[in-house]
């Protein structure tokens, strides 16, 4: 049996996703879901940090996430207000005090234009001295993981085209994220562990997307030892991960993995051998949307 997680994505919500008419290959008339695109921007305090694209879901976790893994937001900062105004299509994360981050997204985009490309030595920054626990990672639990994220209801499943990552722990998915940026869908997880105070020592972080160098800094700085995902991985995402000692699980599909860095978490308890291989209904579409 599936369990469902706290938080899922909601394929039938209407203002995610929209009908359009086109033809296919043979000339006939046919009607696609596709994914909506919106644009959300993001302040600290006073400050304009960004705009992101988003399908518009959990704009509060994806706000709080999205400062937090950029390094804008500390752990030490209290948090005094999220508010989000449809209307505007902005979400305003308000401190207690003014953040030493501020001054610094203000020099860069007047210098560049563009915070998010220029904040990422900020997040390297933030590795420096982490230790991520030594929780271990059962390979049972992955095969487990892998069976129901597979078969649960998505918006990819609906419309395709869009990224999922999924909280767990142990064998069990918590929160269930999809966004058109894998990094958006991370953010979200980030921002609810936020809000909700998970602790993160002893949980698994499954993506959908490739295992970037981003990918890496996010879920490090997030505390938590281990990724896992359907795809591949970069160069230097697995160079970062060996550093930090983050567990890093690439390639997984039906009974086969590849793990690039942090093994000495792996506890091989299943037989590959008895772990049925994954079925061409429940496969992902394709690479062209991971």
């Amino acid at each position: 049996m599936t369990e469902r997680p706290i938080i899922g994505p909601n394929p039938l919500d209407p203002r995610l996703t929209r009908s359009v008419s086109g033809r296919d290959h043979t000339g006939a008339t046919v009607d696609l879901r596709v994914v909506e695109e919106r644009p959300l921007t993001i302040f600290l305090n006073s400050q304009e940090v960004v705009t992101a694209m988003t399908i518009g879901d959990y704009p509060e976790y994806l706000a709080l996430g999205f400062l937090r893994n950029q390094g804008m937001l500390g752990p030490e900062e209290t948090v005094t207000g999220v508010d989000y105004d449809e209307e505007l299509e902005t979400v305003v994360v308000r401190t207690a005090s003014r953040t030493t981050y501020e001054e610094k997204v203000r020099k860069k985009t007047r210098t560049s234009g563009c915070a998010v490309g220029t904040v990422f030595g900020d997040m390297m920054e933030g590795l420096e001295g982490l230790v991520l626990p030594d929780t271990p990672v059962r390979t049972s639990w992955l095969y487990a993981l892998a069976h129901q994220i597979n078969r649960m209801p998505s918006l990819y499943l609906e419309a395709g085209a869009i990224h999922g990552t999924v909280l767990c722990h142990q064998d069990r998915p918590l929160v269930y994220m999809e966004d058109v940026g894998r990094h958006n869908a991370v953010d979200k997880i980030a921002g609810w562990m936020m809000l909700e105070k998970a602790d993160p020592a002893d949980k698994i972080l499954y993506t959908t997307g490739r295992l970037t160098s981003e990918m890496v800094i996010k879920t490090a700085m997030m505390g938590i030892p281990a990724l896992a995902s359907r795809s591949g991985f970069t160069a230097w995402g697995v160079e970062i991960a060996r550093q930090v000692g983050l567990t890093l699980i690439g390639r997984m599909r039906g009974r086969r993995f590849v793990c690039l860095s942090g093994d000495h978490r792996l506890v091989w308890d299943a037989d590959p051998e008895l772990v049925a291989e994954e079925g061409s209904r429940h496969r992902r579409k394709g690479a062209q949307d991971e």
